[in-house]
């Protein structure tokens, strides 16, 4: 708890600092040339030549702010590959199963795909999960998304790929933007984005608040009075300034605050998960570019599981505080038009532990408290250079991962205090090495070759070397002794766009996970997270976005062969599927703006069918549900909006464990007014 509070007292000093880069922004003493050009751009340092040889695919605002759901997870949905460890979206899901994958290289509920907000690392200190609540799509400029394994900053967590989201600026904002939406359950959402030029900078601040009693996520013929709708009320606020300190460097300073609760199943079976995020960053455009970021995270989580079979309380995991701490430093020295050389090093601490209270199922009196945590860092210090040989451009990269896993430990007493277990764990810590390097050839046309090959890195969370936890009737064990996640991986694709409105993506890849962390039965109701020997998936992305006048599509298709590798405790698992993991998914968008401020779109998402679990015993169908957006000017700044999720009412399972259902979003439609000025 020390920790704890001297996080929140970090958070207070960077939130304190935060003012003075709007001062700055006012003061033209700080710009060295009075004549020079100051251009404020709110973004890190412009992506490299060699980042085409890398897969990847951009999401631009346009798409961000016109999805069904109004959710960041709807737009990462169009994106080959994208995978959460559940179906179930950010309102009706467990918070500690909202982890992020790509390229089916799913299994467990923590993330293996970085996802980094303004350059900082979004993923909770304790669980790995991604808070998508606290991510509101209409503060976003444009979302890039790169699948596969790779060095560079924060480079340890970018396993099966990176999510980099990017907070758009005054001028994408507009002076005030606000949307009140209501949909046929008596469910609301609402936001505002306002921003104002101060100098040379700028600043902007956005809320946003949903809340509704949700839907009935257990089938009609599975509910008892116990059951409950899935309730949910969160909201978060950002506050965000620019400002230049000379002509080529700017600083930039975020606060991000947010608060999401949820009701899952059955009355009483309450979650919440709640943070405090700070940074502050620099950013150098002159002839020796840098960037240089800090960021504090302060983070909690809580849970209520409820009886399946008498409905009352046998676990309140009340208390989960965790820390995030870091920073990173990338420094690009003028070598030559020919060459751009990326040279810095990243660092990430997570300390975090639980509190939680077992109970009786007959009488609800504690029978045993326990307290769990322990503290993960990483040191990473990287090398790049991309090197452009006229038509072709070659790119390398090193990474050396200093880790440490310490202070692990495990505590349970009984109702009266007495202590009956008390368990540390050895401190660990080692270095690992990774790299990537790959090729772009533009062969004229808007035709370009590209391939690449990669290993990666990711520590267990201390969600998975700590904590226990209970999906009634399924127990899964945690375990203190799991090693790190190694991916190898290669990839080669096809890109052809021979204008702006045109652009067509096809790669195939082959990716290795070696000591994957899994949740392996082990017993009847029992699991627990274990090294499994690999999950190895190889597959093809394709992508395509076509533009004629004002219609748009934009579609994309994965088809992934998934293939789990067990010996040992894990042997039952050899040659199955990963749980969790589609062979086939995709999308397709139809957008049409008649005029300006219209807007009309819909979408088609796929998924195909998967396992529950590792022993393929229970099976989630596949799926296919239709959103729709619609935008029609009424009066000067005034917008109608309505929108539609899965339209087509389809039924999709998001759980299935021996025929207990959870289902996803029913036919929703809204309805409301946008204000942009």
């Amino acid at each position: 708890m020390l920790l704890y509070r001297r996080s929140l007292t970090s958070i207070a000093a960077l939130g304190a600092i935060f003012p003075l880069s709007v001062a700055v922004a006012q003061s033209p003493t700080t710009v060295t040339d009075e004549n020079a050009p100051i251009i404020v751009t709110g973004k890190g340092l412009r992506e490299t030549p060699g980042t085409p040889a890398y897969d990847s695919t951009e999401i631009d605002r346009q798409q961000l702010t016109t999805t069904a759901s109004g959710s960041i997870e709807d737009a990462l949905a169009s994106v080959a590959g994208f995978q959460e460890f559940r179906r179930s979206d950010s309102r009706s899901a467990n918070p500690s199963a909202q982890g992020v994958t790509l390229r089916a290289l799913g299994g467990n509920a923590t993330s293996r795909a970085l996802v980094l907000l303004d350059g900082v690392p979004m993923a909770d200190p304790f669980f790995g999960f991604i808070p998508f609540n606290a991510i509101v799509p209409g503060r976003l400029a444009s979302m890039q998304v790169t699948r596969g394994g790779g060095s560079g900053p924060f480079g340890a967590g970018a396993l099966a790929g990176t999510i980099e989201l990017t907070s758009a600026d005054a001028d994408t904002l507009g002076p005030f933007e606000g949307e009140v939406l209501v949909n046929d359950r008596g469910g609301t959402q609402a936001s505002t984005n306002a921003s104002a030029h101060l100098g040379a900078g700028f600043v902007t601040a956005s809320g946003s608040w949903d809340r509704g009693d949700g839907f009935w996520t257990t089938p009609l013929d599975q509910r008892v009075p116990a059951s409950a709708k899935a309730a949910y009320n969160n909201w978060s606020a950002q506050l965000r300034g620019v400002a230049p300190l000379s002509d080529t460097v700017e600083l930039q300073a975020r606060t991000l605050i947010y608060d999401d609760r949820r009701t899952l199943r059955f009355k009483g079976a309450d979650s919440s998960s709640s943070g405090q995020d700070a940074s502050l960053r620099l950013v150098g455009h002159g002839r020796w570019q840098f960037d240089a970021l800090a960021y504090v995270q302060a983070r909690n989580f809580s849970n209520i599981v409820i009886s399946s079979t008498r409905f009352l309380p046998v676990l309140d995991q009340r208390n989960t505080p965790s820390t995030g701490l870091g920073g990173k430093i990338e420094l690009r020295p003028p070598v030559g038009d020919d060459h751009v050389l990326r040279l810095g090093m990243d660092y990430r601490k997570s300390i975090g532990e639980l509190y939680e209270d077992a109970q009786s199922a007959f009488t609800g009196a504690i029978t045993a408290r326990r307290n769990a945590g322990g503290a993960n860092t990483d040191l990473g210090l990287f090398a790049e250079d991309d090197w452009t040989l006229g038509a072709l451009t070659l790119t390398a990269g090193a990474r050396a991962d200093r880790y440490t896993i310490r202070d692990g430990f495990y505590l349970e007493r009984d109702a009266a205090g007495a202590l009956l277990t008390s368990e540390s764990y050895p401190d660990r810590a080692g270095w690992q090495g990774s790299f990537r390097g790959g090729a772009v050839w533009h062969l004229g046309g808007g035709v370009k070759l590209r391939a690449a090959a990669y290993t990666g890195l990711r520590l267990p969370t201390l969600n998975e070397l700590y904590r226990p936890f209970v999906v009634f009737p399924v127990t899964t064990e945690a375990n203190a002794a799991l090693k790190n996640e190694r991916l190898v991986g290669y990839e080669a694709g096809l890109d052809f766009a021979p204008t702006d409105a045109i652009k067509l993506s096809l790669t195939a890849f082959d990716n290795r996970v070696d000591d994957a962390i899994a949740n392996v039965t082990v017993g009847t109701n029992l699991r627990q997270r274990q090294n499994i020997d690999a999950i190895h998936a190889r597959g093809l992305e394709a992508s395509a976005q076509l533009g004629i006048g004002r219609v748009r599509l934009d579609g994309s298709l994965a088809y992934t062969d998934a293939v789990a590798r067990g010996s040992g405790a894990a042997a039952a698992l050899d040659g199955m599927r990963p749980a969790q993991t589609p062979q086939w998914a995709g999308s397709a968008t139809l957008s049409w703006r008649p005029e300006r401020g219209w807007v009309l779109a819909t979408t088609l998402h796929y998924v195909g069918a998967q396992f529950e679990d590792d022993l393929e015993t229970d099976v989630l169908p596949a799926a296919t549900t239709l959103g729709a957006y619609i935008q029609l000017p009424v009066a000067g700044p005034v917008s109608l909006v309505l929108r539609g999720e899965n339209l087509t009412d389809a039924t999709m399972y998001t759980r299935n464990q021996g025929g207990s259902i959870d289902l996803g979003v029913p036919r929703t439609v809204w309805a409301g007014v946008k204000l942009s000025l």
